[in-house]
């Protein structure tokens, strides 16, 4: 099942993707697709619905949002390839980098991304993204995560690399600047997805290509992944992980191409659908 929500933002409509590639609004059923929604069997509900086909097709729309509304956290896992971490080089590490960025980055897929002011070093990061369905709290196992991810989805986890490795402190600043995370187009369910790592990454930059992964080589997968964040925080339903990004970063490129304003990134992942985003300037 592909679920995604569109309109102009803050305005958005739930919908799922039905046969034929027909948008059905879900409207009926629940005024977003949000944490509430993904831990309140609204899935399963979207099923039922879609099988008696009562779902009304959505109105015409410019827009694709993000699809799951108002994240409470977006967590990042960093090195996690190992082709990335030798490319920036840095050491493999022991236990997966973990760091946050602000929740209010994620905008949609295809919408203009803001070189911030000030920045020459503005990257892009090819991820998989996963969106939690239920609370992920001291898992017992990697295998217990499994049941709590309600779907993935495409993540660009833009980066400003000076703010980020230059400018003191943590990752932090070089990762929450506005319109940083555009997420989806579709949340795609577990079902749908099969083996999260067998997935193929790419992302081109003015038509150049620049990365090409694939998640099997992950140096922790995502279950792992979910269930070691599960020892230092609770997630909670509609929380996003972004769980890293294969070589080919601008920052790990000789000569380093950082993006600017004008530019045109797109970003897919096998079966998740496709990004296209245009460089502004903020």
């Amino acid at each position: 099942m592909k679920l995604l929500r569109v309109g102009p933002p803050g305005s958005e409509r739930p919908c799922v993707m039905g046969p034929g590639d027909r948008v059905l609004d879900l409207s009926s059923l629940t005024t977003d697709i949000d944490g509430a929604f993904l831990a309140g069997g609204g899935v399963d509900r979207v099923r039922t619905a879609l099988a008696e086909g009562t779902l009304p097709e959505a109105e015409p729309y410019e827009r694709v949002g993000a699809p799951v509304a108002r994240p409470g956290k977006v967590v990042c896992i960093g090195l996690n390839y190992s082709d990335h971490a030798e490319e920036t080089g840095a050491a493999i590490p022991a236990e997966p980098v973990v760091f946050m960025k602000a929740s209010n980055t994620v905008v949609g897929p295809d919408d203009e991304v803001l070189v911030p002011r000030l920045s020459v070093k503005t990257d892009y990061e090819v991820e998989l993204a996963v969106v939690l369905g239920g609370t992920a709290r001291y898992l017992s196992s990697p295998e217990e995560a499994a049941g709590l991810i309600a779907g993935y989805a495409i993540s660009n986890d833009v980066s400003e690399r000076e703010f980020q490795n230059e400018r003191g402190g943590q990752w932090d600043k070089g990762k929450s600047c506005e319109t940083f995370n555009p997420l989806g187009p579709w949340l795609v369910t577990p079902d749908e997805v099969g083996d999260p790592q067998a997935l193929g990454l790419r992302l081109w930059v003015n038509g150049e290509q620049r990365q090409n992964g694939n998640t099997k080589n992950q140096i922790f997968g995502v279950h792992h992944v979910i269930w070691y964040l599960s020892q230092f925080m609770v997630l909670d339903p509609g929380d996003v992980v972004n769980t890293g990004t294969p070589a080919g970063v601008a920052l790990g490129r000789g000569p380093q191409a950082y993006l600017r304003e004008g530019d045109v990134v797109e970003v897919e992942v096998d079966g998740l659908g496709r990004q296209r985003q245009r460089m502004g300037q903020a």
